[in-house]
């Protein structure tokens, strides 16, 4: 039973409880939006181009809202800074859906609204980061982070498909307006929380803070190798542009093939997550990051040979379960050796390092697929990524050994 997923979390803390189950429902909610941006994008415009420009209306305000939310949960009352910025979200999400109910039929407005949404996310996103080192236990700290990644994997599968349902019946405006109810449930969650300040943060959250927090990390190998581990498994081996020209050089471009291979990376990792018990009972996270990064390395090397569409399925599930694995691990090692007075501005540059690896390594992707084939992309992307992972292990010796759990405040009382 220790190898399922640790549920001691919601059992113990029920702030913790609440905040989890908000959060997969505004989670949910958020994937419907996903989906009815892209579409309405896409029946305004009919442009690739155009729907490009929704991944950088996102991007830029995450990197630049996000150095600025981390130094402000080190700085101010964490709960109270959530609680603002997705009060945020919920307002943008209904301008949303008042946009597309009125017709407005503007792109420039729509990304603008979308860019709004991201900041605001951006600058409440590492305070958010914090709340299972500060209402958990350190015992339970990577069970509760395993709940969340489920949550987040659940809401991958479920959440489009609702989407599909609701935009196809009363329209994109009612996948917004959808969003806009589901934020209460997230609101819910925030409102119960207890005062969470920074223990010891920082006077002003200014640039100085901001620097101070990154040179803590380069002081930190076990930081540092973590969120190196996180780049080269990203940035050398992500797979998702690869998608299509695999699909149509190997398996005839069919659409629902292509819509499998998204599927089976969410499989993998809701399997992983719902077994996740004995990683995060695991007294060396840092070596189970490093181990399962390895392995999606090697799982998206073989999906470059996969000669079937079932072996290539069953290669993106096994690389989604590793990256569920990592994820977690990770998320547990970078929470629990960080300091509460820094846990803000780390958790900023690991939703940084989240972001932007993926945008990179399907940027070197497409790239190396264009000048060669995709199946060399692949293969060597994930050949790189294994040697990558073997020279950070090698050179930080930091990341195999036992971790100090540390001991983060702890908020089980309020039922």
């Amino acid at each position: 039973m220790k190898a399922l997923i640790d549920t001691r979390p919601l059992r113990s803390s029920a702030p913790f409880r609440r905040v989890w189950a908000g959060g997969v429902l505004s989670t949910v909610g958020g994937q419907l939006a996903v989906v009815a941006v892209l579409q309405q994008t896409w029946e305004l415009t009919a442009s690739p181009v155009a729907v490009g420009a929704i991944g950088l209306a996102q991007a830029v305000p995450m990197i630049v809202f996000g150095m600025v939310g981390g130094a402000l949960a080190d700085a101010i009352d964490r709960r109270r800074l959530v609680l603002v910025t997705t009060l945020g979200q919920m307002v943008v999400a209904g301008a949303l859906a008042v946009q597309a109910f009125a017709g407005f039929g503007s792109l420039s407005v729509l990304l603008a609204l979308v860019a709004l949404q991201s900041a605001a996310g951006a600058l409440g996103a590492p305070a958010r980061r914090t709340f299972a080192a500060r209402l958990l236990p350190a015992d339970q700290v990577g069970g509760g982070l395993a709940l969340i990644n489920l949550g987040f994997q659940v809401s991958m599968l479920v959440g489009p498909a609702i989407a599909g349902v609701v935009a196809a019946g009363w329209g994109v405006g009612a996948c917004y307006a959808v969003d806009t109810l589901t934020f209460l449930a997230a609101l819910y969650g925030l409102v119960r929380l207890p005062a969470l300040p920074p223990d010891g943060g920082v006077a002003r959250p200014d640039l100085s803070a901001v620097v101070a927090g990154w040179r803590f990390i380069a002081g930190r190998p076990v930081l540092a190798g973590a969120f190196l581990t996180d780049l080269i498994a990203t940035v050398l081996a992500m797979p998702i542009a690869l998608f299509p020209v695999v699909n149509a050089e190997r398996f005839d471009g069919d659409p629902q093939t292509l819509g499998l291979f998204l599927s089976a990376i969410a499989v993998g990792g809701v399997v992983a997550g719902l077994a996740s018990g004995s990683v995060t009972r695991a007294g060396r996270p840092g070596l189970v990051m490093l181990a399962a990064a390895g392995v999606w390395g090697g799982a998206l090397a073989a999906f470059g040979m996969a000669p079937s569409v079932w072996s290539a399925l069953g290669c993106l599930a096994v690389a989604g379960a590793a990256d569920t694995m990592s994820v977690i691990s990770r998320g547990a090692l970078v929470q629990l050796a960080t300091p509460d007075a820094y846990r803000g501005r780390v958790s900023a540059v690991e939703d940084i390092v989240g972001m932007a690896g993926p945008y990179l390594g399907n940027f070197r992707a497409g790239l190396v697929a264009g000048a060669t084939t995709a199946g060399f992309a692949a293969i060597s992307g994930g050949l790189l990524c294994v040697l990558g992972i073997a020279a950070v292990a090698l050179t930080t010796p930091a990341l195999r050994r036992p971790q100090s759990s540390g001991k983060p405040h702890s908020c089980t009382a309020s039922p």
